[in-house]
Protein backbone atom coordinates (compact mmCIF):
# COMPACT_ATOMS: atom_id res chain seq x y z
CA UNK A 1 0.00 0.00 0.00
CA UNK A 2 1.21 3.52 -0.83
CA UNK A 3 0.42 6.58 1.26
CA UNK A 4 0.29 9.61 -1.03
CA UNK A 5 -0.10 13.04 0.48
CA UNK A 6 0.27 16.54 -1.01
CA UNK A 7 -0.91 19.20 1.40
CA UNK A 8 1.21 22.33 0.93
CA UNK A 9 -0.38 25.52 -0.35
CA UNK A 10 1.92 27.17 -2.90
CA UNK A 11 1.79 30.59 -4.48
CA UNK A 12 4.00 30.27 -7.58
CA UNK A 13 4.80 32.91 -10.16
CA UNK A 14 6.37 36.30 -10.83
CA UNK A 15 5.20 38.85 -8.27
CA UNK A 16 3.91 36.22 -5.82
CA UNK A 17 5.70 37.98 -2.96
CA UNK A 18 2.99 40.68 -3.08
CA UNK A 19 0.70 38.22 -1.30
CA UNK A 20 2.98 37.85 1.73
CA UNK A 21 0.90 39.94 4.15
CA UNK A 22 -2.21 37.90 3.37
CA UNK A 23 -0.19 34.72 3.71
CA UNK A 24 1.04 35.65 7.18
CA UNK A 25 -2.52 36.33 8.27
CA UNK A 26 -3.78 33.08 6.75
CA UNK A 27 -1.46 31.12 9.04
CA UNK A 28 -2.66 33.01 12.12
CA UNK A 29 0.68 34.69 12.76
CA UNK A 30 0.90 38.16 14.26
CA UNK A 31 4.61 38.31 14.96
CA UNK A 32 6.65 35.76 13.00
CA UNK A 33 10.40 35.46 13.39
CA UNK A 34 12.17 35.95 10.06
CA UNK A 35 14.92 33.33 9.69
CA UNK A 36 17.48 34.22 7.04
CA UNK A 37 21.23 34.37 6.48
CA UNK A 38 23.81 37.19 6.74
CA UNK A 39 24.15 37.62 2.98
CA UNK A 40 20.43 38.23 2.49
CA UNK A 41 19.84 40.49 5.51
CA UNK A 42 21.07 43.61 3.71
CA UNK A 43 19.83 42.74 0.22
CA UNK A 44 17.25 44.48 -1.95
CA UNK A 45 15.06 41.38 -2.05
CA UNK A 46 15.04 41.24 1.76
CA UNK A 47 13.79 44.82 1.88
CA UNK A 48 11.17 43.93 -0.73
CA UNK A 49 10.02 41.01 1.40
CA UNK A 50 9.78 43.13 4.55
CA UNK A 51 7.75 45.77 2.69
CA UNK A 52 5.41 43.08 1.33
CA UNK A 53 4.89 41.75 4.87
CA UNK A 54 3.47 45.12 5.93
CA UNK A 55 4.55 44.76 9.55
CA UNK A 56 7.56 44.90 11.85
CA UNK A 57 9.13 41.47 12.31
CA UNK A 58 12.12 40.40 14.40
CA UNK A 59 14.94 38.85 12.40
CA UNK A 60 17.45 36.08 13.03
CA UNK A 61 20.12 36.25 10.33
CA UNK A 62 22.72 33.90 11.77
CA UNK A 63 21.96 30.86 9.61
CA UNK A 64 25.24 29.12 8.66
CA UNK A 65 25.73 27.53 5.20
CA UNK A 66 24.87 24.15 6.72
CA UNK A 67 22.30 24.75 9.49
CA UNK A 68 23.31 23.63 12.96
CA UNK A 69 21.70 22.81 16.27
CA UNK A 70 23.61 25.71 17.85
CA UNK A 71 22.10 28.17 15.36
CA UNK A 72 18.62 26.72 15.98
CA UNK A 73 18.99 27.32 19.71
CA UNK A 74 20.20 30.86 19.13
CA UNK A 75 17.23 31.56 16.86
CA UNK A 76 14.93 30.00 19.46
CA UNK A 77 16.22 32.48 22.05
CA UNK A 78 15.29 35.34 19.71
CA UNK A 79 11.89 33.74 19.02
CA UNK A 80 11.07 33.61 22.72
CA UNK A 81 12.55 36.99 23.64
CA UNK A 82 10.54 38.68 20.88
CA UNK A 83 7.26 36.91 21.71
CA UNK A 84 6.99 35.31 18.27
CA UNK A 85 4.15 33.04 17.19
CA UNK A 86 5.57 31.47 14.02
CA UNK A 87 8.50 31.53 11.63
CA UNK A 88 8.98 33.08 8.20
CA UNK A 89 11.87 31.38 6.39
CA UNK A 90 13.52 33.61 3.79
CA UNK A 91 16.39 32.23 1.75
CA UNK A 92 17.71 28.98 0.39
CA UNK A 93 17.48 25.55 1.93
CA UNK A 94 19.59 26.43 4.96
CA UNK A 95 17.32 29.16 6.39
CA UNK A 96 14.23 27.11 5.55
CA UNK A 97 15.60 24.02 7.29
CA UNK A 98 16.74 26.07 10.27
CA UNK A 99 13.29 27.67 10.52
CA UNK A 100 11.74 24.20 10.68
CA UNK A 101 14.03 23.26 13.57
CA UNK A 102 13.05 26.46 15.39
CA UNK A 103 9.36 25.73 14.80
CA UNK A 104 9.81 22.30 16.39
CA UNK A 105 11.77 23.57 19.39
CA UNK A 106 9.32 26.41 19.98
CA UNK A 107 6.65 23.87 20.92
CA UNK A 108 8.55 20.65 21.74
CA UNK A 109 11.05 19.83 24.47
CA UNK A 110 14.75 19.60 23.62
CA UNK A 111 17.09 17.98 22.70
CA UNK A 112 16.73 18.25 18.94
CA UNK A 113 18.29 14.82 18.32
CA UNK A 114 15.20 13.00 19.57
CA UNK A 115 13.25 14.33 16.56
CA UNK A 116 15.62 12.82 13.97
CA UNK A 117 13.94 10.25 11.76
CA UNK A 118 16.54 7.53 12.27
CA UNK A 119 16.21 7.94 16.06
CA UNK A 120 12.44 7.48 16.10
CA UNK A 121 11.57 11.15 15.82
CA UNK A 122 8.72 10.85 13.33
CA UNK A 123 6.12 10.10 15.99
CA UNK A 124 7.53 12.65 18.42
CA UNK A 125 6.91 15.66 16.15
CA UNK A 126 3.29 16.64 16.66
CA UNK A 127 0.83 19.09 15.14
CA UNK A 128 1.89 21.61 17.81
CA UNK A 129 4.80 22.70 15.55
CA UNK A 130 4.72 26.50 15.23
CA UNK A 131 3.38 27.86 11.90
CA UNK A 132 5.92 28.02 9.07
CA UNK A 133 5.82 30.21 5.97
CA UNK A 134 8.61 29.69 3.45
CA UNK A 135 9.86 32.17 0.85
CA UNK A 136 12.68 30.56 -1.17
CA UNK A 137 15.28 32.78 -2.81
CA UNK A 138 17.05 29.94 -4.65
CA UNK A 139 15.71 27.22 -6.92
CA UNK A 140 17.15 24.02 -5.57
CA UNK A 141 16.33 22.38 -2.27
CA UNK A 142 12.54 22.14 -2.44
CA UNK A 143 12.50 22.52 1.34
CA UNK A 144 9.72 25.09 0.96
CA UNK A 145 7.32 22.20 0.32
CA UNK A 146 9.27 19.34 1.90
CA UNK A 147 8.51 17.48 5.08
CA UNK A 148 12.08 17.46 6.38
CA UNK A 149 14.98 19.55 7.61
CA UNK A 150 18.65 18.61 7.69
CA UNK A 151 20.45 19.84 10.78
CA UNK A 152 24.01 19.23 11.94
CA UNK A 153 23.75 18.38 15.62
CA UNK A 154 26.19 19.50 18.28
CA UNK A 155 27.84 16.06 18.21
CA UNK A 156 28.63 16.40 14.48
CA UNK A 157 25.90 14.16 13.06
CA UNK A 158 23.87 15.61 10.18
CA UNK A 159 20.40 14.17 10.63
CA UNK A 160 16.99 14.60 9.05
CA UNK A 161 14.01 15.89 11.05
CA UNK A 162 11.12 14.41 9.10
CA UNK A 163 7.40 14.94 9.68
CA UNK A 164 4.35 16.13 7.73
CA UNK A 165 3.98 18.69 10.52
CA UNK A 166 7.10 20.58 9.38
CA UNK A 167 5.81 21.11 5.84
CA UNK A 168 5.36 24.89 5.61
CA UNK A 169 1.71 25.88 5.70
CA UNK A 170 2.40 28.22 2.79
CA UNK A 171 5.24 28.53 0.28
CA UNK A 172 5.54 31.76 -1.71
CA UNK A 173 7.68 30.94 -4.74
CA UNK A 174 8.48 34.10 -6.69
CA UNK A 175 11.13 33.64 -9.40
CA UNK A 176 11.79 37.39 -9.38
CA UNK A 177 13.56 36.86 -6.04
CA UNK A 178 16.17 34.72 -7.83
CA UNK A 179 17.02 37.07 -10.72
CA UNK A 180 20.30 38.25 -9.19
CA UNK A 181 21.46 34.82 -8.03
CA UNK A 182 25.06 34.39 -9.36
CA UNK A 183 25.61 31.83 -12.14
CA UNK A 184 27.67 29.44 -9.99
CA UNK A 185 25.04 29.37 -7.23
CA UNK A 186 22.27 29.08 -9.81
CA UNK A 187 24.07 26.05 -11.25
CA UNK A 188 24.73 24.34 -7.91
CA UNK A 189 21.21 24.84 -6.58
CA UNK A 190 19.73 23.85 -9.92
CA UNK A 191 21.64 20.58 -9.98
CA UNK A 192 20.36 19.98 -6.46
CA UNK A 193 16.80 20.25 -7.81
CA UNK A 194 17.68 17.86 -10.63
CA UNK A 195 19.22 15.40 -8.15
CA UNK A 196 16.05 15.42 -6.06
CA UNK A 197 13.91 14.55 -9.06
CA UNK A 198 16.32 11.86 -10.27
CA UNK A 199 16.76 10.18 -6.89
CA UNK A 200 13.11 10.23 -5.93
CA UNK A 201 12.19 8.69 -9.28
CA UNK A 202 14.77 5.92 -8.80
CA UNK A 203 13.66 5.22 -5.22
CA UNK A 204 12.12 1.73 -4.99
CA UNK A 205 9.08 2.99 -3.06
CA UNK A 206 5.79 2.86 -4.96
CA UNK A 207 4.28 6.28 -5.63
CA UNK A 208 3.20 6.84 -9.25
CA UNK A 209 2.11 10.40 -8.51
CA UNK A 210 5.58 11.31 -7.24
CA UNK A 211 7.16 9.51 -10.20
CA UNK A 212 5.20 11.63 -12.67
CA UNK A 213 6.13 14.83 -10.86
CA UNK A 214 9.79 13.77 -10.64
CA UNK A 215 10.06 13.05 -14.36
CA UNK A 216 8.54 16.40 -15.30
CA UNK A 217 10.74 18.22 -12.77
CA UNK A 218 13.88 16.49 -14.03
CA UNK A 219 13.06 17.53 -17.58
CA UNK A 220 12.49 21.14 -16.60
CA UNK A 221 15.73 21.33 -14.63
CA UNK A 222 17.89 19.65 -17.28
CA UNK A 223 16.49 21.71 -20.16
CA UNK A 224 16.51 25.13 -18.48
CA UNK A 225 19.45 25.21 -16.07
CA UNK A 226 21.90 26.59 -18.63
CA UNK A 227 19.39 29.26 -19.65
CA UNK A 228 18.97 30.33 -16.03
CA UNK A 229 22.73 30.47 -15.51
CA UNK A 230 23.58 32.38 -18.68
CA UNK A 231 20.53 34.66 -18.79
CA UNK A 232 20.07 35.31 -15.11
CA UNK A 233 17.38 37.97 -15.47
CA UNK A 234 15.22 35.84 -17.76
CA UNK A 235 12.11 35.42 -15.62
CA UNK A 236 10.89 32.52 -17.74
CA UNK A 237 14.03 30.49 -17.18
CA UNK A 238 14.00 31.31 -13.49
CA UNK A 239 10.36 30.22 -13.23
CA UNK A 240 11.19 26.87 -14.84
CA UNK A 241 13.97 26.25 -12.33
CA UNK A 242 11.83 27.31 -9.37
CA UNK A 243 9.12 24.95 -10.60
CA UNK A 244 11.63 22.11 -10.93
CA UNK A 245 12.85 22.73 -7.38
CA UNK A 246 9.27 22.75 -6.12
CA UNK A 247 8.55 19.47 -7.90
CA UNK A 248 11.64 17.85 -6.42
CA UNK A 249 10.45 18.84 -2.96
CA UNK A 250 6.98 17.43 -3.57
CA UNK A 251 8.54 14.04 -4.33
CA UNK A 252 10.59 13.74 -1.13
CA UNK A 253 8.08 11.34 0.42
CA UNK A 254 9.52 8.63 -1.84
CA UNK A 255 12.91 9.08 -0.24
CA UNK A 256 16.23 9.97 -1.85
CA UNK A 257 19.32 7.80 -2.31
CA UNK A 258 23.07 7.39 -2.18
CA UNK A 259 23.80 10.79 -3.74
CA UNK A 260 22.19 12.37 -0.71
CA UNK A 261 23.41 9.90 1.90
CA UNK A 262 26.95 10.81 0.80
CA UNK A 263 26.33 14.55 0.42
CA UNK A 264 24.68 14.67 3.85
CA UNK A 265 27.72 12.94 5.34
CA UNK A 266 30.14 15.29 3.58
CA UNK A 267 28.00 18.28 4.52
CA UNK A 268 28.35 17.41 8.21
CA UNK A 269 32.05 18.29 8.02
CA UNK A 270 32.40 21.72 9.63
CA UNK A 271 35.75 22.76 8.17
CA UNK A 272 35.88 23.18 5.28
CA UNK A 273 32.18 23.67 4.61
CA UNK A 274 30.91 22.03 1.41
CA UNK A 275 27.95 23.32 -0.60
CA UNK A 276 25.21 20.68 -0.72
CA UNK A 277 24.15 21.20 -4.35
CA UNK A 278 27.75 21.16 -5.58
CA UNK A 279 28.38 17.89 -3.75
CA UNK A 280 25.32 16.40 -5.44
CA UNK A 281 26.58 17.52 -8.83
CA UNK A 282 29.92 15.77 -8.34
CA UNK A 283 28.45 12.61 -6.81
CA UNK A 284 25.43 11.98 -9.05
CA UNK A 285 27.14 10.49 -12.15
CA UNK A 286 29.08 7.91 -10.13
CA UNK A 287 26.04 6.95 -8.05
CA UNK A 288 23.93 6.54 -11.20
CA UNK A 289 26.53 4.18 -12.65
CA UNK A 290 26.36 2.11 -9.46
CA UNK A 291 22.55 2.16 -9.46
CA UNK A 292 22.06 1.33 -13.16
CA UNK A 293 21.87 -2.49 -12.74
CA UNK A 294 19.18 -2.11 -10.06
CA UNK A 295 16.58 0.20 -11.64
CA UNK A 296 15.06 -1.79 -14.50
CA UNK A 297 13.82 0.51 -17.27
CA UNK A 298 13.82 3.63 -15.13
CA UNK A 299 17.09 4.94 -16.58
CA UNK A 300 15.57 4.87 -20.07
CA UNK A 301 12.47 6.69 -18.81
CA UNK A 302 14.67 9.35 -17.21
CA UNK A 303 16.63 9.87 -20.40
CA UNK A 304 13.43 10.28 -22.39
CA UNK A 305 12.06 12.77 -19.85
CA UNK A 306 15.09 15.06 -20.07
CA UNK A 307 15.45 14.80 -23.84
CA UNK A 308 18.29 12.33 -24.29
CA UNK A 309 18.29 9.52 -26.82
CA UNK A 310 17.93 5.93 -25.64
CA UNK A 311 21.54 5.20 -26.57
CA UNK A 312 22.93 8.19 -24.65
CA UNK A 313 24.91 7.71 -21.44
CA UNK A 314 23.07 9.62 -18.69
CA UNK A 315 25.98 9.82 -16.21
CA UNK A 316 28.28 11.09 -18.98
CA UNK A 317 25.65 13.66 -19.99
CA UNK A 318 25.50 14.91 -16.40
CA UNK A 319 29.30 15.15 -16.25
CA UNK A 320 29.22 17.22 -19.43
CA UNK A 321 26.49 19.43 -17.98
CA UNK A 322 28.55 20.03 -14.83
CA UNK A 323 31.50 21.07 -17.00
CA UNK A 324 29.36 23.44 -19.08
CA UNK A 325 28.06 25.05 -15.88
CA UNK A 326 31.55 25.50 -14.43
CA UNK A 327 31.00 23.07 -11.55
CA UNK A 328 33.85 20.93 -10.22
CA UNK A 329 34.42 17.44 -11.58
CA UNK A 330 35.96 15.94 -8.43
CA UNK A 331 35.63 16.11 -4.66
CA UNK A 332 39.32 16.96 -4.40
CA UNK A 333 38.62 20.21 -6.26
CA UNK A 334 36.19 21.09 -3.47
CA UNK A 335 38.74 20.39 -0.72
CA UNK A 336 37.70 16.87 0.26
CA UNK A 337 40.65 14.73 1.36
CA UNK A 338 40.95 10.95 1.55
CA UNK A 339 41.44 11.20 5.31
CA UNK A 340 37.81 12.33 5.57
CA UNK A 341 36.35 9.36 3.74
CA UNK A 342 36.14 6.68 6.48
CA UNK A 343 33.90 8.93 8.61
CA UNK A 344 31.90 9.93 5.53
CA UNK A 345 31.19 6.30 4.68
CA UNK A 346 30.15 5.51 8.26
CA UNK A 347 27.71 8.43 8.29
CA UNK A 348 26.36 7.61 4.83
CA UNK A 349 25.49 4.08 5.97
CA UNK A 350 23.47 5.57 8.85
CA UNK A 351 21.78 8.28 6.80
CA UNK A 352 18.01 8.08 6.24
CA UNK A 353 18.49 8.37 2.45
CA UNK A 354 20.56 5.17 2.38
CA UNK A 355 17.49 2.99 2.86
CA UNK A 356 15.70 4.29 -0.25
CA UNK A 357 18.53 3.95 -2.73
CA UNK A 358 17.71 1.32 -5.41
CA UNK A 359 20.15 -0.95 -3.58
CA UNK A 360 21.86 -0.49 -0.22
CA UNK A 361 25.58 0.01 -0.84
CA UNK A 362 28.04 -1.62 1.53
CA UNK A 363 30.93 0.34 3.01
CA UNK A 364 33.18 -0.99 0.24
CA UNK A 365 30.69 0.06 -2.44
CA UNK A 366 30.47 3.56 -0.99
CA UNK A 367 34.24 3.59 -0.99
CA UNK A 368 34.34 2.75 -4.71
CA UNK A 369 31.82 5.50 -5.50
CA UNK A 370 33.87 8.04 -3.58
CA UNK A 371 37.11 6.84 -5.15
CA UNK A 372 35.61 7.37 -8.61
CA UNK A 373 34.94 11.05 -7.89
CA UNK A 374 37.91 11.96 -5.68
CA UNK A 375 40.20 12.83 -8.59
Amino acid sequence: MSIIQYLTQVSLGPGAIAGLADGIRSLGMERPLVVTDPGLRDSAIFRRMMEAAGREMPVFSGTPPNPTEEAALQALDTYRAEGCDGVLAFGGGSPIDLAKAVAILATHEPPLAQYALILGGLSRITARVAPILAVPTTAGTGSEVGRGALITLSDGRKLGLISPHVIPGLAICDPELTLDLPPRLTAATGIDALAHCVETFLSPRENPVADAIALDGAGRAYRHIERACRQGRDVGGRLEMMTAALMGGLCFQKGLGAVHSLSHALGAIKEPSFHHGTLNAVLMPAVLRANAPHVGTKMERLKAAIGLAAADDLPAALEALNAQLGLPATLAEMGVTRAMLPDVIERALADHSHATNPFQPTADEYGRILDAVMG
